[in-house]
Protein backbone atom coordinates (compact mmCIF):
# COMPACT_ATOMS: atom_id res chain seq x y z
CA UNK A 1 0.00 0.00 0.00
CA UNK A 2 1.41 3.41 -0.95
CA UNK A 3 2.42 5.88 1.76
CA UNK A 4 0.25 8.97 2.01
CA UNK A 5 2.96 11.30 3.35
CA UNK A 6 6.18 12.01 1.46
CA UNK A 7 9.34 12.94 3.31
CA UNK A 8 12.31 14.21 1.29
CA UNK A 9 14.79 11.88 -0.41
CA UNK A 10 18.39 11.84 0.82
CA UNK A 11 20.57 11.69 -2.29
CA UNK A 12 24.26 10.92 -1.87
CA UNK A 13 26.79 11.16 -4.68
CA UNK A 14 27.18 11.90 -8.39
CA UNK A 15 29.59 14.76 -7.72
CA UNK A 16 27.71 18.06 -7.50
CA UNK A 17 24.34 19.37 -8.67
CA UNK A 18 26.26 21.30 -11.32
CA UNK A 19 27.73 18.01 -12.57
CA UNK A 20 26.41 14.44 -12.87
CA UNK A 21 23.89 14.94 -10.05
CA UNK A 22 21.99 17.35 -12.33
CA UNK A 23 20.30 14.37 -13.99
CA UNK A 24 18.59 12.84 -10.97
CA UNK A 25 17.95 16.17 -9.26
CA UNK A 26 16.46 17.41 -12.52
CA UNK A 27 14.10 14.42 -12.62
CA UNK A 28 13.12 14.92 -8.97
CA UNK A 29 12.49 18.62 -9.51
CA UNK A 30 10.39 17.94 -12.60
CA UNK A 31 8.17 15.47 -10.72
CA UNK A 32 7.96 17.51 -7.51
CA UNK A 33 10.00 15.13 -5.36
CA UNK A 34 11.75 16.92 -2.49
CA UNK A 35 15.37 16.01 -1.81
CA UNK A 36 18.56 16.89 0.03
CA UNK A 37 21.81 16.23 -1.82
CA UNK A 38 25.33 15.51 -0.58
CA UNK A 39 28.15 15.41 -3.19
CA UNK A 40 30.52 12.49 -3.64
CA UNK A 41 33.47 14.13 -1.88
CA UNK A 42 31.73 14.76 1.45
CA UNK A 43 31.38 12.32 4.32
CA UNK A 44 27.90 11.60 5.64
CA UNK A 45 27.27 13.23 8.99
CA UNK A 46 25.38 11.32 11.68
CA UNK A 47 23.04 14.21 12.48
CA UNK A 48 21.38 14.00 9.07
CA UNK A 49 19.80 10.68 10.10
CA UNK A 50 17.81 12.45 12.81
CA UNK A 51 15.50 13.59 10.01
CA UNK A 52 12.88 11.38 8.41
CA UNK A 53 13.56 10.38 4.81
CA UNK A 54 11.37 8.69 2.23
CA UNK A 55 14.39 6.88 0.87
CA UNK A 56 18.17 6.96 0.73
CA UNK A 57 19.71 7.10 -2.76
CA UNK A 58 23.38 6.21 -3.23
CA UNK A 59 24.96 6.83 -6.63
CA UNK A 60 28.75 7.04 -7.10
CA UNK A 61 29.23 7.65 -3.37
CA UNK A 62 32.04 5.51 -1.88
CA UNK A 63 31.40 3.33 1.15
CA UNK A 64 34.37 5.04 2.80
CA UNK A 65 32.23 8.18 3.17
CA UNK A 66 29.90 6.36 5.59
CA UNK A 67 31.12 5.12 8.96
CA UNK A 68 30.19 1.67 10.23
CA UNK A 69 27.97 3.17 12.92
CA UNK A 70 26.10 5.33 10.43
CA UNK A 71 25.63 2.30 8.15
CA UNK A 72 24.04 0.42 11.04
CA UNK A 73 21.74 3.38 11.72
CA UNK A 74 20.72 3.49 8.05
CA UNK A 75 19.99 -0.25 8.09
CA UNK A 76 17.77 0.23 11.15
CA UNK A 77 15.87 3.01 9.38
CA UNK A 78 15.44 0.78 6.32
CA UNK A 79 14.12 -2.04 8.47
CA UNK A 80 11.63 0.45 9.94
CA UNK A 81 10.35 1.51 6.52
CA UNK A 82 12.80 3.88 4.81
CA UNK A 83 13.57 2.90 1.23
CA UNK A 84 17.10 2.31 -0.05
CA UNK A 85 18.18 2.55 -3.69
CA UNK A 86 21.68 2.08 -5.07
CA UNK A 87 22.42 3.32 -8.59
CA UNK A 88 25.42 1.95 -10.48
CA UNK A 89 28.71 3.65 -11.23
CA UNK A 90 32.44 3.48 -10.69
CA UNK A 91 31.95 4.41 -7.02
CA UNK A 92 28.86 2.26 -6.44
CA UNK A 93 28.57 -1.43 -5.53
CA UNK A 94 32.21 -2.61 -5.66
CA UNK A 95 33.23 -0.66 -8.75
CA UNK A 96 36.62 0.98 -8.89
CA UNK A 97 36.13 2.78 -5.58
CA UNK A 98 32.64 1.91 -4.27
CA UNK A 99 33.78 -0.93 -2.00
CA UNK A 100 30.33 -1.86 -0.69
CA UNK A 101 31.08 -5.61 -0.73
CA UNK A 102 30.73 -6.98 2.81
CA UNK A 103 29.41 -3.72 4.27
CA UNK A 104 26.19 -3.35 6.23
CA UNK A 105 24.61 -1.29 3.43
CA UNK A 106 25.79 -3.64 0.71
CA UNK A 107 24.30 -6.58 2.59
CA UNK A 108 20.78 -5.15 2.84
CA UNK A 109 20.47 -4.73 -0.94
CA UNK A 110 18.56 -7.41 -2.91
CA UNK A 111 21.78 -8.38 -4.73
CA UNK A 112 25.12 -9.93 -3.87
CA UNK A 113 28.01 -7.56 -4.57
CA UNK A 114 31.25 -8.94 -5.97
CA UNK A 115 34.44 -8.62 -3.90
CA UNK A 116 36.24 -7.70 -7.13
CA UNK A 117 35.93 -4.81 -9.55
CA UNK A 118 32.44 -5.36 -11.02
CA UNK A 119 32.42 -2.71 -13.75
CA UNK A 120 31.32 -3.80 -17.23
CA UNK A 121 31.81 -1.33 -20.09
CA UNK A 122 30.20 -2.01 -23.44
CA UNK A 123 31.45 -0.49 -26.69
CA UNK A 124 28.71 -2.29 -28.63
CA UNK A 125 24.95 -2.44 -28.07
CA UNK A 126 23.90 -3.29 -24.52
CA UNK A 127 20.13 -3.69 -24.61
CA UNK A 128 17.52 -3.81 -21.86
CA UNK A 129 14.88 -6.56 -21.63
CA UNK A 130 11.86 -6.92 -19.37
CA UNK A 131 11.93 -9.99 -17.13
CA UNK A 132 8.64 -9.42 -15.30
CA UNK A 133 5.92 -6.86 -14.74
CA UNK A 134 6.53 -4.37 -11.95
CA UNK A 135 5.12 -0.96 -10.90
CA UNK A 136 8.44 0.71 -11.84
CA UNK A 137 7.97 -0.16 -15.52
CA UNK A 138 4.18 -0.23 -15.80
CA UNK A 139 3.12 1.75 -18.86
CA UNK A 140 6.66 2.02 -20.26
CA UNK A 141 7.11 0.47 -23.75
CA UNK A 142 10.29 -1.47 -22.99
CA UNK A 143 9.28 -4.41 -25.18
CA UNK A 144 8.49 -2.32 -28.27
CA UNK A 145 10.97 0.55 -27.82
CA UNK A 146 14.04 -1.22 -26.46
CA UNK A 147 16.51 1.22 -24.85
CA UNK A 148 20.24 0.65 -24.47
CA UNK A 149 22.90 1.48 -21.88
CA UNK A 150 26.68 1.88 -22.00
CA UNK A 151 27.74 -0.10 -18.95
CA UNK A 152 26.79 -1.48 -15.55
CA UNK A 153 27.95 -3.09 -12.32
CA UNK A 154 27.75 -6.87 -12.51
CA UNK A 155 25.97 -8.45 -9.53
CA UNK A 156 23.83 -11.47 -8.67
CA UNK A 157 20.22 -11.26 -7.51
CA UNK A 158 19.62 -12.78 -4.08
CA UNK A 159 17.16 -15.62 -3.57
CA UNK A 160 13.67 -14.16 -3.16
CA UNK A 161 14.53 -10.88 -4.91
CA UNK A 162 12.68 -9.84 -8.07
CA UNK A 163 14.67 -9.31 -11.26
CA UNK A 164 12.57 -6.77 -13.17
CA UNK A 165 14.98 -5.94 -16.03
CA UNK A 166 18.13 -7.50 -17.39
CA UNK A 167 20.70 -6.47 -19.98
CA UNK A 168 22.60 -8.31 -22.67
CA UNK A 169 25.68 -7.20 -24.57
CA UNK A 170 25.93 -7.63 -28.34
CA UNK A 171 28.41 -7.10 -31.11
CA UNK A 172 27.22 -5.67 -34.42
CA UNK A 173 28.29 -7.54 -37.56
CA UNK A 174 28.11 -5.92 -41.00
CA UNK A 175 25.66 -7.80 -43.24
CA UNK A 176 25.26 -7.07 -46.96
CA UNK A 177 21.55 -7.96 -46.84
CA UNK A 178 20.34 -6.35 -43.65
CA UNK A 179 23.05 -3.79 -42.95
CA UNK A 180 23.97 -5.19 -39.54
CA UNK A 181 23.30 -8.24 -37.41
CA UNK A 182 23.43 -8.28 -33.61
CA UNK A 183 25.34 -11.23 -32.12
CA UNK A 184 25.00 -11.77 -28.34
CA UNK A 185 28.34 -11.70 -26.55
CA UNK A 186 27.08 -12.90 -23.17
CA UNK A 187 24.06 -14.16 -21.33
CA UNK A 188 21.72 -11.78 -19.55
CA UNK A 189 22.84 -9.88 -16.44
CA UNK A 190 20.44 -8.52 -13.79
CA UNK A 191 19.89 -4.79 -14.30
CA UNK A 192 16.99 -3.78 -12.04
CA UNK A 193 16.37 -5.87 -8.92
CA UNK A 194 13.89 -5.12 -6.14
CA UNK A 195 13.31 -6.58 -2.71
CA UNK A 196 12.31 -5.97 0.88
CA UNK A 197 14.38 -5.34 4.00
CA UNK A 198 12.16 -5.45 7.05
CA UNK A 199 9.46 -2.85 6.42
CA UNK A 200 11.53 -0.97 3.83
CA UNK A 201 11.86 -1.47 0.11
CA UNK A 202 15.30 -1.95 -1.39
CA UNK A 203 16.24 -1.53 -5.04
CA UNK A 204 19.40 -2.10 -7.09
CA UNK A 205 19.88 -0.45 -10.51
CA UNK A 206 23.11 -1.71 -12.08
CA UNK A 207 23.67 1.06 -14.62
CA UNK A 208 24.00 4.80 -14.06
CA UNK A 209 21.54 7.68 -14.16
CA UNK A 210 24.10 9.97 -15.86
CA UNK A 211 26.55 9.67 -18.78
CA UNK A 212 28.44 7.74 -19.78
CA UNK A 213 26.97 4.46 -18.54
CA UNK A 214 23.35 5.57 -18.94
CA UNK A 215 24.03 5.51 -22.69
CA UNK A 216 21.06 5.93 -25.02
CA UNK A 217 18.60 5.45 -22.15
CA UNK A 218 18.99 9.16 -21.37
CA UNK A 219 17.16 9.99 -24.63
CA UNK A 220 14.44 7.36 -24.29
CA UNK A 221 11.07 8.78 -25.35
CA UNK A 222 9.77 10.97 -28.17
CA UNK A 223 9.09 13.97 -25.92
CA UNK A 224 11.76 16.03 -24.16
CA UNK A 225 11.89 16.95 -20.47
CA UNK A 226 13.84 20.09 -19.58
CA UNK A 227 14.60 20.62 -15.90
CA UNK A 228 17.44 22.68 -14.50
CA UNK A 229 20.46 22.16 -16.76
CA UNK A 230 19.33 18.84 -18.27
CA UNK A 231 17.28 17.88 -21.30
CA UNK A 232 16.31 14.19 -21.40
CA UNK A 233 13.74 11.83 -22.88
CA UNK A 234 10.35 11.75 -21.21
CA UNK A 235 10.42 7.96 -20.75
CA UNK A 236 13.87 8.14 -19.14
CA UNK A 237 12.52 10.71 -16.68
CA UNK A 238 9.38 8.67 -15.95
CA UNK A 239 11.43 5.50 -15.43
CA UNK A 240 13.70 7.03 -12.78
CA UNK A 241 10.81 8.85 -11.11
CA UNK A 242 8.98 5.53 -10.85
CA UNK A 243 12.10 3.89 -9.41
CA UNK A 244 12.33 6.56 -6.72
CA UNK A 245 8.62 6.49 -5.90
CA UNK A 246 8.49 2.71 -5.68
CA UNK A 247 11.53 2.55 -3.40
CA UNK A 248 9.98 5.17 -1.13
CA UNK A 249 6.69 3.29 -0.95
CA UNK A 250 4.88 5.97 -2.97
CA UNK A 251 4.03 3.66 -5.88
CA UNK A 252 2.31 0.26 -5.92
Amino acid sequence: MSKSIQNPFLYLGDDSIDGAAAYLTGVMTHFGLDYVHRPSDTALEADILKKEWSALIISDYPAGNISGEIMKAIAEKAAAGMGFLMIGGWESYQGQAGHYHGTTLGNILPVTISPDDDRVNSSGPCLISKVKNHPIINGLPIETDVPGIGGFNKFVAKEGAEVVLDSRRYTAIADSNTGHRLIPLTGADPLLVTGQYGMGRVCAWASDVAPHWVGGLVDWGDERVESGSIEVGDLYAAFFANMLRWTAGLLD
